[in-house]
């Protein structure tokens, strides 16, 4: 199938990208993983003997920073539809994470311990048009959070990411009801353009 021109133009963007560059120099999975370092910089998320839950997390760009992170202390379970090479102290699981098959799963990987931190990076396959786009990037991250409000220990953090737009204010919102403090994040190694926010909520009630 032919190109079209908007294919070859975001093709060309994305390998002169200095992330992607930078990512592919350090082996690491995509230049997402520079988001997630940056915002754990920050607000020093991750810290060792942590276990840490990252919903859709193929190729493993967030899996394999959260990895390196624990420095062989705790774990991370991965979860997504899609396969995903294996990662140090990190158990994937494939499937997807609202069945009960993979719930399961999940429940025998955390052998009776708690939820430190849920992960969220998942994004819809993108149409170009913002009425598609927008409402299934905020059913993601409302999965996302049902998962968090039910299944992080009491005082965990949520990490997700979700598109400025209609429903935005609404998600915050309900986000700030489940826990005691919300932050946005925007990290320099997302594209300025992009609608994309990272929102940051901490001490589950």
């Amino acid at each position: 199938m032919r190109r079209t021109q908007s294919s070859n133009d975001w093709l060309k963007e994305h390998f002169q990208d200095p992330y992607v560059k930078l990512a592919q120099k350090q082996g690491l999975r995509s230049r997402a993983a520079f988001k997630l370092l940056e915002i754990n910089e920050k607000d020093r998320l991750i810290q060792p003997g942590m276990f840490i839950v990252d919903l859709g997390s193929a190729p493993g760009g967030w899996s394999q920073i959260a990895s390196g992170l624990l420095k062989g202390r705790g774990q991370i379970i991965a979860l997504d539809r899609l396969t995903m090479p294996s990662l140090p102290d990190v158990t994937f699981i494939q499937g997807d994470f609202r069945e009960q098959s993979v719930l399961q799963a999940l429940h025998q990987s955390l052998n009776g311990h708690a939820i430190d931190l849920v992960l969220s990076d998942m994004a819809p396959n993108m149409s170009g048009m913002g009425g598609i786009d927008q409402p299934k990037m905020i059913y993601l991250a409302e999965l996302a959070l049902a998962f968090a409000v039910e299944y992080l220990k009491k005082d965990g953090d949520f990490l997700v990411k979700v598109f400025q737009g209609v429903g935005f204010d609404d998600y915050l919102k309900l986000l700030r009801e489940h826990f005691t403090k919300v932050v946005i994040r925007k990290p320099k190694s997302s594209r300025s353009r992009s609608a994309e926010q990272f929102l940051l909520a901490r001490g589950k009630r």
